[in-house]
């Protein structure tokens, strides 16, 4: 099981959190085509907390971050 949780904009029509079932191979690159995420609205990507790769592949267990880009001033 990857447990991946979304934050900010990319919670819009989706849920915060979302359970994918583990396979061999899985990566960030799939979660996000999944959920239908563009490449560019992910600014920070994080697995287990720590800064990741969307092409790292994914272990069993693991908790992927996505956050938007964040404007404002």
């Amino acid at each position: 099981m990857i447990k991946v949780k979304l934050f900010a904009t990319l919670r819009e029509g989706r849920q915060k959190e979302v359970v994918f079932d583990y396979f061999d191979g899985i990566t960030g690159k799939y979660i996000i085509d999944m959920l239908d995420i563009k490449e560019d609205d992910v600014a920070i990507y994080l697995i287990n907390g720590i800064d990741g790769k969307i092409n790292d592949k994914l272990k069993d267990g693991d908790v992927v971050s996505i956050f938007p880009p964040v404007g404002g001033g």
